[in-house]
């Protein structure tokens, strides 16, 4: 096997105040001890400052420009890793960490990668070339960072070659998903994809379509420009210009970009809203500037910068315009709040960033709260004394919200779940294995273990009470969403109008539409009822024209009356056919107003035909008189007929109904016909129950005439049908849902037309039928007499009865002798009374019973 031995060089401070390098170990920003080592990569200082030395010479030079968010990002592991250390995750083992400050350069980055990939417990600081890395036991276990995505890739490259867990915090860029380029990358953010979609929907949604926008010359920025663009291309909004900046502060160039791509604003006076993906120093330069030229826009901030306390102690920054932007989640920050409040006591022998900061406060420490970033940041440029400050301690208790303040909840939640998802996967792999020794277990054994099982298709992720994302249960997709990937964050919702999807699904169903179908076995019944009812209108039109002369058929108001109930009839049973079937415009217009019309018209000629009894029969003359007044046929079916046809024509050029997608259940669609008010359809129904029981009332006040023509009690049983009938469809149907609430309907016009189908027609049927000998003229004529003189005889007993009683009044009662006389007497006058009553009643019923209108009855 070949061997390449890199021996580690020396390489120049990474920190102003730092003295030279002498070791590798001199490299390291901040370390502690531990069984099993961690590494971390962050931009600590913003920039390395350019060699002045030609031809330049391969070393790594000073870092400036102290970056108080990144110490804090640093700090943030720092405490994720103690918290560990203190919790029985790990009982036994503890975990040690080599931070690395990044310079915001891929040099150094790469440089400390190095370190980690060098063999662990060597003498000499070496990197051995190897065919298979399996049993290659290297320094640290697992690498946290970088924030950048431009340094991650270049660091994940090196990793690759030993398969060394990488987890970033930051780092969003599309490209870093691609297992095949970056096996053993990891993050705890979502990708630029998400970020893109969203920004590009939020413009949408707020209307815009002429934007700019602002990215870096590197991977994240070139990356984010093209997804966006997609994004926007897909949501009808148009860019206006894409300027692109260097990528580092070191370059020299930065400053006549920047100034160009203001110009640039300025000259595109159209552009409102500008969408920024830049690291948080390029929006501090180019907003101070901005500020200095009265640039005031709508920008739409990245995540890299969204949360940027730097940003907000720019001078006069509100001027800039309105920002919003886009951040990752946060979590729980007590226990870091808590860490920060007591950073005076924590040890910095071995923490430089720490050391630097703790130098800076005190050089600073007359410096206002606003103007201490800036200082800080300033200072860090310079030379510092190297030595401690008897005033640190009390620099810290007056700057103790100062480090809070500057703290992004969203990015030290990304890293404290970065370092639970290692120590989680370091746990799993410990179960079994003596990690007190270093060599337990190699660096890529990591990425097989999970801290939780794959979530299948048709199931997503619940993060427990842990607080990190690696650890989670896998829950179903409820009902109607689904998920058709694995390890899915959250299911997907399927649309809701025109899909479904079961308990657990990895797709979603089109909805089933559904109808009252003629095939359906309730719809085929009530049809057969239906058509049942017509073949009985057609019999009963038969049996009506074969005995047209009979006094029954006469009795019916005549063959033209009876055939327009029969009509009526006819249409109310057809009507029912409309209710089934597909629902079309024409179906659901005709069904209502054909049962409407039809079903009024058969009422207004029963209501006549009631009156017309009441006004035969009656012996009251002054009710005689008031009915004569009233009886006009023709007028009375027309005007209570016609008043129906205006309300629903109403109904139809106002609120007609029309078919509806009925979508609220979440398996079917329910075709159905939308009534189109419910004011217009409960006064149609509302109008025919006020003619139905003025009819009630004639026909119960005519209920006792001759037996064998009383159309009277049979009308009123049919209109007792009719709103027993229709007093329980209200209930019914306000609470039937779904395709069967049409046959409501039906059942109910059906059991309506019945009773009065029956009620009216079967008595005189079975008349003609069965009784023929009561249906010849002289038995009708016999009944009309015995009912007369029976009317008479009640009339005149009434009399007689208010007459004794008069008489019985005025009577005394002086002894038991005299009281049998009294009786005699009066029952002699009682005699006279009721003789004379017979004849004068004779001579009333003669009067009030004339021949011609026996006859016509």
């Amino acid at each position: 096997m070949a061997l390449l031995i890199i021996p580690m060089t020396c390489f120049g401070s990474t920190l102003a105040i730092s003295p030279p390098c002498q070791t590798p170990d001199d490299f390291v920003a901040a370390t502690s001890p531990g069984h099993i080592t961690i590494g971390g990569l962050f931009a600590i200082h913003e920039k390395m400052l350019s060699s002045e030395d030609y031809p330049r010479r391969p070393e790594i030079q000073k870092c400036v420009g102290f970056e108080i968010s990144i110490f804090l990002q640093a700090l943030a592991m720092i405490h994720s890793i103690e918290m560990i250390n203190n919790s029985p995750l790990l009982s036994g083992v503890t975990l040690g960490y080599e931070i690395y400050d990044t310079c915001t350069e891929v040099t150094v980055a790469m440089a400390a990668t190095l370190r980690f990939l060098s063999k662990l417990n060597c003498s000499r600081e070496i990197v051995e070339f190897k065919c298979d890395y399996s049993s290659y036991m290297p320094r640290v276990k697992a690498v946290i960072g970088a924030g950048y995505s431009e340094i991650t890739m270049a660091v994940s490259r090196m990793l690759n070659l030993q398969l060394m867990p990488q987890v970033s915090y930051e780092s969003t860029a599309e490209i870093l998903s691609d297992k095949i380029r970056f096996p053993s990358f990891l993050r705890t953010v979502p990708s630029d994809f998400y970020q893109t979609k969203a920004m590009a929907h939020l413009i949408q949604k707020s209307g815009w379509n002429w934007i700019g926008i602002i990215a870096t010359d590197d991977d994240y920025g070139r990356l984010a420009l093209n997804t966006f663009t997609v994004q926007t291309a897909a949501n009808n909004v148009c860019i206006a210009f894409k300027e692109v900046l260097p990528a580092f502060l070191s370059d020299n160039t930065i400053e006549v970009r920047i100034n160009e791509t203001l110009e640039k604003i300025i000259a595109e006076a159209q552009v409102n809203v500008i969408v920024v993906f830049l690291r948080q120093f390029h929006v501090f330069k180019l907003f101070s500037k901005a500020i200095e030229r009265n640039i005031n826009k709508i920008w739409i901030a990245s995540d890299n910068w969204s949360t940027a306390t730097k940003i907000t102690t720019i001078p006069n920054v509100k001027r800039i315009g309105k920002v919003v932007g886009f951040t990752f989640r946060r979590g729980n920050m007590s226990s870091f709040h808590s860490f920060l409040q007591n950073l005076h006591i924590f040890p910095s022998e071995n923490n430089k960033p720490l050391h630097e900061y703790a130098m800076l406060l005190s050089a600073c420490a007359y410096v206002k709260d606003s103007d201490l970033s800036q200082c800080i940041s300033n200072n860090s440029q310079g030379t510092l004394a190297y030595k401690a400050n008897e005033d640190i301690e009390r620099n810290f208790s007056l700057r103790n919200d100062f480090l809070w303040d500057y703290t992004e909840p969203g990015l030290v939640h990304s890293i404290q779940l970065a370092v639970r998802a290692l120590g989680h996967a370091i746990r799993d792999l410990c179960q079994a294995r003596d990690c007190q020794n270093p060599n337990a277990f190699q660096p890529w054994e990591q990425i097989q273990s999970k801290c939780s099982k794959e979530c299948s298709p048709g199931q997503m992720k619940k993060t427990t009470r842990s607080q990190h994302i690696c650890c989670y249960e896998c829950v179903n997709c409820p009902e109607n969403h689904y998920s058709n990937q694995t390890d899915m964050d959250h299911c997907l919702l399927c649309n809701n109008e025109t899909h479904w999807a079961p308990v657990r699904s990895t797709r979603c169903f089109e909805k089933e539409v559904e109808y009252l179908n003629w095939n359906d076995s309730l719809a085929i019944l009530l049809l057969s009822l239906s058509l049942l009812g017509i073949l009985f209108v057609l019999a009963i039109g038969i049996i009506f024209t074969r005995n047209l002369n009979t006094p029954i058929v006469k009795s019916s108001g005549g063959l033209l009356v009876c055939y327009v109930i029969l009509l009526c009839h006819f249409l109310n049973f057809a009507s029912t056919g409309f209710f089934i079937g597909e629902p079309q415009d024409f179906t659901c217009k005709t069904r209502q107003t054909l049962f409407g019309v039809s079903f009024t018209l058969c009422i207004s000629c029963i209501l006549m035909k009631s009156l017309k009894i009441l006004l035969a029969f009656s012996f009251d003359p002054k009710l005689q008189n008031f009915l004569k007044c009233l009886y006009k046929p023709i007028l009375i079916i027309f005007t209570c007929t016609g008043i129906q046809v205006v309300i629903c024509t109403i109904w139809l050029i106002f609120a007609a109904p029309a078919v509806e997608e009925n979508v609220s259940l979440p398996r079917v669609i329910i075709l159905e016909c939308e009534e189109g008010s419910v004011l217009a359809f409960g006064t149609m129904l509302g109008y025919i129950a006020i003619l139905a029981f003025i009819c009630f009332i004639f026909a119960f006040k005519g209920r006792k005439l001759p037996e064998h023509y009383n159309e009277a009690k049979f009308i009123t049983f049919g209109m007792l049908i009719y709103f027993i009938a229709w007093i329980t469809f209200i209930p019914v149907y306000a609470t039937t849902f779904g395709k069967y609430l049409p046959a409501v309907e039906i059942i109910v016009i059906l059991i309506s037309n019945y009773g009065i189908l029956c009620c009216t027609f079967f008595p005189k049927c079975y008349v003609i039928l069965c009784k023929q000998e009561t249906n010849t003229k002289s038995a009708f004529l016999k009944m009309i007499y015995s009912y007369s003189s029976h009317a008479a005889s009640s009339l005149a007993i009434s009399h007689v009865s208010l007459d004794s009683t008069n008489s019985s009044i005025t009577m005394t009662d002086p002894s038991s002798g005299g009281r049998s006389a009294a009786w005699q007497e009066g029952k002699d006058l009682q005699a006279q009374a009721f003789a004379h009553i017979c004849r004068e009643n004779a001579t009333r019923v003669s009067k009030i019973l004339p021949r011609k209108r026996i006859s016509s009855i």
